[in-house]
């Protein structure tokens, strides 16, 4: 599984869109920039902190919700 899909299953279990995360992120982007980098599948380690900082997650190399499920 790409990582590009457990970022939108993260979104889907927060119940956010892409916009919400744009609107979250620091250093703050775009959605038009995050569609495109999970189009891609072209996500960095790097963006992938920032994603799970702004989601209430941190990555491992998944993603740990509040509720100790990973994705």
């Amino acid at each position: 599984m790409g990582l590009a899909v457990k970022v939108k299953m993260l979104l889907a279990a927060r119940g956010m869109s892409v916009s919400d995360l744009a609107g979250r992120l620091d250093p703050p982007t775009s959605a038009q920039n995050i569609g495109a980098k999970l189009k891609r599948d072209n996500l960095t380690e790097r963006d992938l902190h920032h994603i799970a900082r702004a989601c209430g997650a941190t990555y491992e190399g998944f993603f740990t919700l509040d509720d100790g499920r990973k994705i």
